[in-house]
């Protein structure tokens, strides 16, 4: 039996073209078995993992109120507190643990006292998912077990490698697309310092395509700021489009 792996980038809310991604693929009767993700990608991809249709992904990244004001951080490092989600995951999650999933799902999370990259894929769920998605800053660390974790991306923005031990083939969905600028854009110290740290990222990962069968990769996606909640459906439509620009390339048909 082959394994198809599917693995999902980091990219805050550019991370709804993984669901678009995710429809196209299904249209041509492609369906991973193991899920790796990282960040927006661990979202995403534990609730593919879980069973839930690509319609109601969309819909909870939709709804779920990052922003609101009952969330808002009291006394932890960051604006948000993270672990006030875990209610909006445990009505998809009611059993809390990767063992109940009907994909394998491997998420990444970084310690940030350790400064290491952890692979969660055994246990406890939830809180490995909020984890992988707090952006540093702004949503406060987690605590698993005695340590505190922030956004997997920090240190692979494209976790490949948990698939490579179990998938005949591997996907990749990644949606930050290194833009194309000119010299003229870099008017500020802070851009400069954005742009290399952009650079950085974006190079690691893109050394991994190679190990793909293939990945889409959107440049469009350039054009949406981390949390622009209002482009949501335009994010989606431009993830399953080029989904099936790539699958056509590839010779893939519509089933």
């Amino acid at each position: 039996m082959t394994n198809t792996g599917l693995v999902l980038s980091g990219g805050g809310i550019r991370g709804v073209a993984h669901i678009g991604v995710i429809k196209a693929l299904e249209e041509h009767g492609i369906y991973p078995t193991h899920i790796s993700g990282t960040s927006a990608g661990a979202i995403v991809g534990s609730l593919y993992a879980g069973g839930v249709k690509w319609e109601d992904i969309l819909e909870f990244f939709k709804v779920i109120p990052i922003f609101h004001a009952n969330r808002f951080a009291r006394k932890k490092p960051g604006f948000i507190d993270t672990e006030k989600f875990y209610d909006e995951f445990k009505k998809f999650f009611p059993t809390d643990k990767f063992e109940s999933l009907p994909k394998e799902l491997f998420i990444t999370a970084t310690d940030i006292v350790k400064g290491e990259l952890k692979i969660f894929d055994t246990g406890e769920l939830i809180k490995p998912v909020l984890a992988s998605a707090t952006f540093p800053g702004v949503f406060s660390p987690i605590n698993i077990n005695g340590s505190f974790y922030v956004d997997g991306g920090v240190l692979n923005n494209f976790p490949i490698e948990p698939l490579q031990l179990h998938c005949d083939k591997i996907i990749g969905s990644y949606v930050n697309a290194l833009k194309s600028i000119k010299i003229k854009d870099l008017k500020h110290s802070y851009n400069v310092l954005e742009r290399a740290y952009k650079i950085k990222s974006a190079s690691e990962s893109i050394a991994k395509f190679t190990k793909c069968d293939f990945v889409v990769s959107p440049e469009e996606l350039c054009e949406y700021a981390t949390f622009d909640m209002r482009s949501i459906d335009a994010i989606f439509d431009i993830g399953y489009n080029s989904t099936i620009d790539v699958l056509r390339k590839q010779g893939y048909s519509k089933q």
